[in-house]
């Protein structure tokens, strides 16, 4: 047999090149982005639909829209899901870069942990606890999740006509970005106001989302 012969010499397509040729064809067949877009619409639908069949702004929104407080909510919550939802862009497409979203992530810890920081700064130990425990925390972690649950679905929707190579990852990912959009819609009912109660029981409720995201990620991509 002659080394031209031998299948052992004959040169292989390399995974990465391998990958580089699918997402080629992947953006051939589906403009992935457009696809999230309807995705974050027809989620943001959902979740909207949601939250008004089971909640309600809360009586005083228009005033307190004024307040430092209230605004933070917005603040983390808002730039979280857009952040999270450029992130599945990216996910979605194998050997894609994932450019400045996580970036923008850390940001929006950072602007947490600055608002978190602050009120620590200016209360009086004594209060912590009573800002930290709220009077919704178990409004908190049910609502969130709940309202995510149709914002995850389209996400997960939209992954399948991608290729992410870490469904895993992908999943926790459309689950935060899930989970961001129904915190800001849960924040116009919620009273609980304090930086500590959102970064401790929103956090939380994101969590639990991540989680389903992960075990959607796992099942259906």
């Amino acid at each position: 047999m002659t080394p031209d012969n031998d299948p052992v010499q004959k040169p292989s397509i390399g995974t990465d090149r391998l990958i580089r040729v699918l997402s080629k064809d992947a953006k051939v067949r589906v403009r992935f982005g457009r696809v999230i877009v309807q995705a974050a619409a027809a989620g943001l639908l959902a979740a909207a639909v949601s939250y008004l069949v089971m909640l309600h702004p809360r009586p005083d929104l228009e005033a307190v829209l004024r307040t430092a407080r209230v605004l933070f909510k917005f603040i983390v919550t808002v730039p979280l899901a857009g952040a999270m939802i450029g992130l599945l862009d990216r996910i979605g497409r194998p050997a894609a870069p994932l450019g400045v979203w996580p970036w923008l992530l850390g940001g929006v810890a950072a602007v947490l942990a600055t608002g978190v920081g602050v009120e620590l700064a200016m209360s009086p130990p004594a209060e912590w606890a009573a800002r930290l425990v709220g009077t919704n925390a178990g409004y908190c972690l049910f609502f969130i999740p709940v309202i995510a649950i149709g914002p995850l679905a389209c996400f997960i929707a939209a992954l399948r006509q991608g290729m992410p190579s870490r469904p895993g990852l992908a999943g926790v990912a459309a689950g935060v970005a899930s989970g961001a959009m129904a915190a800001a819609f849960y924040a116009t009912h919620c009273p609980d106001d304090s930086p500590l109660f959102v970064a401790t029981w929103y956090t939380l409720g994101l969590g639990i989302t991540a989680a389903f995201g992960y075990l959607a990620g796992r099942r259906f991509l």
